[in-house]
């Protein structure tokens, strides 16, 4: 099955960047999309940006203009690079994938996969 595994949080000031990473593992096939989602204490988990299999990508308003969402195939890894940090964005961050299709062989797949998040605090 999928396992993602997330890197590259941290703390950082405010304005400062970063750069997270999730590695996927080996069972890459028939992934339709994949994004990143965050969770502020006390919030529910919501939607960073996504990127889908031919390139798509969608940002939260929020975020817009500052980070961006990108994919190396041959690495099997995603990136989320975070610049002109806020204090707004500290959260856990966690990467996701769906993996499935409307042809063969990816029409058996219909599964939704989860990283274990990591954390980025920004300072004011």
């Amino acid at each position: 099955q999928v396992q993602l595994v997330e890197s590259g949080g941290g703390s950082v000031q405010a304005g400062g960047s970063l750069r997270l990473s999730c590695a996927i593992s080996r069972d890459t096939i028939c992934i339709s999309a994949m994004g990143w989602y965050r969770q502020a204490p006390g919030k529910g988990r919501q939607l960073v940006a996504t990127i889908t299999s031919s390139g798509n990508t969608n940002y939260a308003d929020s975020v817009k203009g500052r980070f961006t969402i990108s994919r190396d195939d041959a690495k099997n890894t995603l990136y989320l690079q975070m610049n002109s940090l806020k204090p707004e964005d500290t959260a856990v961050y966690y990467c996701n994938a769906q993996q499935g299709g409307s042809s063969w062989p990816c029409i058996r797949y219909g599964s939704d996969y989860w990283g274990q998040g990591t954390q980025v605090t920004v300072s004011s």
